[in-house]
């Protein structure tokens, strides 16, 4: 399936639309281009691919409180939250004092400390799971699960979403974002896709794809390989596709198929974690899984990720399963982690994310409806995007019918006016942190409502 067809005249616009706001870009962003330019030793003149965006990267100076500021001068309010990351918005007072204090008695050791401890507790508390580790990104977490599930069953197949994304192992580097539709399969029985080069084929055999919100297509995959898969790994609210929430009874269908077939549950919590609310999209949807895996926003900024369990985890305390990394607890992240954990996200906290997310859905809301506009706001706790398509998505096949050309003006006409989101329209999210204001959210619906305007406005 293609992108829906839109009218002649809207696609004009549209196409006239980026073609402004990117001339307006590239005026504003001056610094930005040259420090690109002079970037020759980084790979690809950026320190990560998804930092490599049309027209350029943007290159930041500082943060603080819900701002940013590039390196030309410019101001925006942070919506783009470091793709998940700065829940606590930038320079807050208990992370900074946290970090200066632990900086000053040692940076790393590979050794615990307390503050792993708190971290724990909370963690457990948070997510009703008894058992942790630390590693230092979701990747790594995700990677363990894998691999628990795996040593758990003794069985080497897995199950994932088709357009799920959950980090960038081998075993899931599968039909995370694939796009030629030849090459899909049909919808509830998808065929992977490598979503990368150098990933082998063998690996490739190992994963199964299945689309979201689809139990049926689940159990035909089990069924197809009895006794052969160890588990799947899910996010329970899907990101990476904008934002796609589980049907009722999906998560809890999902979990009493899989243990029906001797098979696990992960929930890849990485992206939803505690933005979704204090603990997870899990805890706010009340299902459970066998592992959850949790990083990005959990370290207030600093690299950290951990993941959790119960029985599965019983393998990680016994030893027999020799869960490593050298920086893993780190000192320096478990300070900030604890601080953002026990001082950031409050109840008050929560309370404030939660009138925000409110104020810019109605906002976005009211200017979608004012020019009658076939377009949907989803939000998800502190995460939200508008959905370009008049009908809600259910999974991947769904999403691939939005132009991305929306996403990529939405974009462009946000930046240009003082608001930084996520450069791949299409796919991210927005994110709130616990330091945004009204007027940050007000700002946000005004530059939506001038996109709405040049698109759907009277010429």
């Amino acid at each position: 399936m293609t992108a829906i067809e839109i009218a002649p005249e809207l696609s004009t616009r549209l196409d006239s639309v980026i073609e402004d706001e990117t001339g307006i870009f590239l005026s504003r962003q001056r610094r930005s281009d040259e420090m690109s330019e002079r970037a020759r030793a980084l790979a690809g003149g950026a320190t990560s691919s998804w930092q490599v965006a049309e027209p350029h990267a943007v290159w930041l100076s500082h943060g603080n409180g819900s701002r940013l500021y590039d390196v030309d001068g410019n101001e925006y309010s942070d919506f783009h939250g470091g793709y998940g990351v700065s829940l606590a918005g930038h320079n807050h007072p208990a992370i900074v004092e946290a970090v200066r204090r632990r900086v000053g008695l040692g940076t790393h050791f590979a050794q615990p400390t307390e503050d792993s401890i708190v971290v724990a507790d909370n963690l457990a508390q948070r997510f009703g799971q008894p058992l942790w580790r630390f590693g230092n990104s979701g990747t790594e977490a995700t990677m363990d699960a894998v691999h628990l599930m795996r040593a758990a069953t003794g069985r080497d197949l897995i199950i994932k979403v088709e357009g799920g994304y959950h980090g960038h192992h081998d075993s899931v580097m599968v039909s995370v974002l694939p796009e030629d539709v030849g090459d899909l399969g049909p919808t509830d029985a998808p065929i992977g896709v490598p979503d990368n080069i150098g990933i082998p084929q063998a690996t490739m055999d190992l994963t199964l794809v299945v689309p979201f919100n689809d139990l049926s297509a689940v159990e035909a995959a089990l069924e197809r390989h009895p006794g052969e898969v160890a588990g799947m790994i899910v996010e329970p609210i899907m990101m990476n596709a904008g934002i796609i929430h589980p049907e009722d009874g999906y998560l809890e269908g999902l979990r009493d198929l899989l243990h029906a077939h001797g098979a696990l549950l992960t929930f890849d919590e990485v992206k939803t974690g505690f933005t979704v609310g204090p603990g997870g999209a899990s805890g706010r949807l009340g299902a459970t899984s066998d592992l959850v895996c949790v990083a990005k926003a959990m370290g207030g900024g600093l690299s950290t990720s951990a993941i959790g369990g119960g029985a599965v985890m019983e393998l990680v305390a016994s030893g027999d399963y020799q869960q490593v990394g050298t920086f893993n607890g780190n000192p320096l992240a478990m300070a900030a982690a604890r601080a953002m954990l026990t001082e950031v996200l409050t109840d008050d906290a929560y309370a404030h994310l939660d009138r925000l997310r409110e104020r810019l859905r109605g906002g976005l809301q009211a200017a979608i409806d004012r020019l009658d506009a076939p377009w949907i706001v989803v939000t998800a706790g502190a995460k939200g995007c508008v959905s370009f398509l008049p009908q809600p998505i259910r999974n991947f096949r769904d999403f691939r019918s939005l132009d991305g050309r929306y996403g990529h003006a939405h974009w462009l006409v946000q930046h240009n006016r003082g608001v930084f989101l996520p450069p791949w329209g299409k796919v991210e999210q927005w994110l709130i942190s616990v330091q945004h204001t009204d007027a940050d959210v007000d700002r946000f619906v005004a530059n939506f409502d001038h996109l709405t305007g040049s698109l759907l406005g009277s010429s």
